[in-house]
């Protein structure tokens, strides 16, 4: 142990002496460098520890190159978002919160080594929710991260968020910051880690997946971060659907046939509209009408 090193660091490194994998040891080797002292003195002790935790990501690589990968494909929906942290920081119990998914949860690190998918119903949208094995997992998926809409980042120490972000190359994608298990902190330090996030102009959270605090505000957040637009559709005189379509702002009437089914557009004569984009309620329109949120549809084809 280094001289100066405090109570954080020695809690860090027998952490280190304990972990049973390299997916342990990393994650222990990058709290013992986060805690240890910082001065001249130190930069070669600092490095060394540096240089332990590449070894332990090229060895996690060359493994995952030289497996066959288990990994089920994954049908990307029209609203797609993922949870990713680090071990334990509760995202399954999140995933489990949100939607229709049973992930196993422990109290054990690396529960998650495979992608659990869910369905998250809101406003009548079905929003996919990813659970992400932990960021050091030699399972976590890149891929999916990289092409994602909206990456949902789990966190429990505001710590984390700088090293996550650092390890996140998708700068297109919305990104919410929630700080998980507020249930173990009292209502001064809750207030201090909000005023902390707001200093840092973050979109954040805060929640417990053991109470359900903050959970529909989460929803929201979720829902709100896509930038999309929802078109109804029904028959003639009959009931509207629940679910809409699903498109981006500034679609036309076309594109939205042909969503619904490929080469539709092509049978259909005119359509009727209600809704924001109407001049008025039952509107005749043709395929390049550009549609806006909520509008409602009736197609007459051939």
């Amino acid at each position: 142990m280094p001289i100066n090193a405090g109570y954080e660091y020695a809690e860090a490194e027998k952490k280190y002496l304990e972990s049973q994998t390299n997916e342990e040891k990393i994650i222990a080797l990058e709290e013992m460098l986060r805690t240890a002292p910082a001065h001249k003195g130190s930069e070669r002790f600092r490095g060394d520890i540096r240089l332990k935790i590449k070894k332990l990501k090229e060895s996690i690589l060359k493994s995952k190159k030289s497996g066959k990968s288990s990994k089920k494909g994954i049908k990307k929906s029209d609203m797609q978002a993922v949870l990713i942290g680090l071990t334990n920081s509760g995202k399954s119990s999140i995933l489990k919160a949100l939607t229709n998914a049973n992930p196993k949860i422990a109290s054990y690190g690396f529960t998650t080594t495979q992608p659990e998918i869910g369905t998250l119903n809101h406003q009548n949208c079905h929003i996919q929710i990813i659970d992400l094995p932990p960021i050091a997992s030699p399972n976590f998926d890149h891929g999916i991260v990289n092409n994602a809409d909206t990456i949902i980042i789990v966190i429990e120490k505001l710590h984390e968020i700088e090293s996550i972000l650092q390890n996140l190359k998708n700068k297109k994608a919305k990104k919410i910051i929630v700080f998980n298990k507020t249930d173990l902190y009292d209502e001064t330090t809750l207030r201090k880690i909000t005023e902390t996030l707001k200093t840092k102009k973050y979109n954040f959270i805060l929640v417990s997946a053991k109470t359900n605090q903050g959970l529909e505000e989460l929803k929201d957040k979720i829902f709100k971060s896509f930038d999309i637009i929802r078109i109804y559709t029904r028959q003639p005189r009959k009931k509207e659907d629940e679910v809409p379509v699903i498109m981006l702002p500034n679609s036309p009437l076309e594109q939205v046939a042909e969503k619904i089914l490929h080469g539709y557009s092509k049978k259909v004569k005119y359509a009727k509209i209600w809704g924001p984009s109407s001049k008025f309620s039952g509107q005749q329109i043709g395929l390049k009408h550009i549609v806006k949120d909520k509008d409602m549809i009736e197609f007459y084809s051939e």
